[in-house]
């Protein structure tokens, strides 16, 4: 039996990681020392578009990429920058800033509300691929 739901790990990793508003997040866009980090499935980076420069992630292969002992590892991990990440609508994402601080990465953060919030907020983004 399930003793924990999706909604309270995220609420306990919010407590634990930095959650930035989609206001702080446009004010640190285009900042050099910040990667966004999208965690969604590619179809939902064709489907909506993506947020211009940031890197992905998949959510299922985060902590191997991060791992830099692993044949996955991607680089851009052991830059010296703070990492947010976000998903769709900010859930995901908490989990993927909770487990990245666990392995080490920091400084890390997430977007509330993610791609979500950032479209309302009329943030930039690449277009999506497909109609």
């Amino acid at each position: 039996m399930i003793t924990k739901g999706v909604r309270e790990l995220c609420s306990h990793a919010e407590s634990i990681i930095e959650t930035w508003s989609v206001e702080r997040a446009m004010e640190a866009y285009g900042d050099d020392d910040v990667v966004f980090v999208d965690i969604r499935d590619i179809r939902e980076l064709w489907r909506e578009g993506a947020i211009p420069s940031a890197m992905h992630s998949p959510r299922g292969m985060l902590e191997f990429w991060i791992d830099p002992t692993t044949s996955y590892h991607r680089p851009f991990f052991t830059e010296d920058k703070t990492f947010v990440f976000y998903c769709a609508g900010g859930l995901r994402s908490a989990l993927a800033a909770k487990s990245a601080q666990d392995m080490g990465l920091k400084p890390v953060a997430h977007i509330a509300g993610g791609m979500a919030a950032w479209l309302k907020a009329k943030g930039p983004i690449d277009p999506p691929k497909m109609d």
